[in-house]
């Protein structure tokens, strides 16, 4: 394995780790995830900051063990430059799809891998 399959996969891991409901439900274990100058734009259209994540996330559906799952068949990645990983993957929620895009930039020190950016739109039904 290189060095760019590697960054990829430590990306894959951390996105991953980001839709297990036990991360989401523990703003300890999911906000060393997010960069702090993190941003999304979600399915609904709604912008999330770092700060909005760590309010929203722990209440979301998807926090809890007994709730709907974030089921990706599979994720794609690519190196965009030296510390930043680019995802593309679809989700099923409950019933609705959508396709995700994810950065994903290496910090400094012991910071690792954060996710930085995130885009969620939704897949009307039918389409493929």
């Amino acid at each position: 394995m290189n060095h760019a399959e590697d960054d990829v996969n430590e990306a894959i891991a951390g996105e991953l780790a980001l839709l297990d409901p036990a991360v989401r439900a523990s703003r300890a274990r999911f906000a060393p995830l997010l960069d702090p100058e993190f941003v999304e734009v979600g399915s609904s259209g709604r912008r999330y900051t770092y700060e909005d994540m760590l309010a929203w996330l722990p209440g979301d559906p998807g926090s809890s063990p007994d709730g709907p799952r974030y089921e990706p068949p599979s994720i794609q990645g690519v190196v965009l430059a030296p510390g930043l990983v680019h995802l593309t993957y679809e989700t099923d929620f409950d019933g609705l799809r959508a396709r995700r895009s994810s950065l994903w930039r290496r910090g400094n020190g012991e910071a690792g891998w954060r996710l930085y950016y995130h885009q969620g739109t939704p897949v009307p039904p039918g389409t493929r």
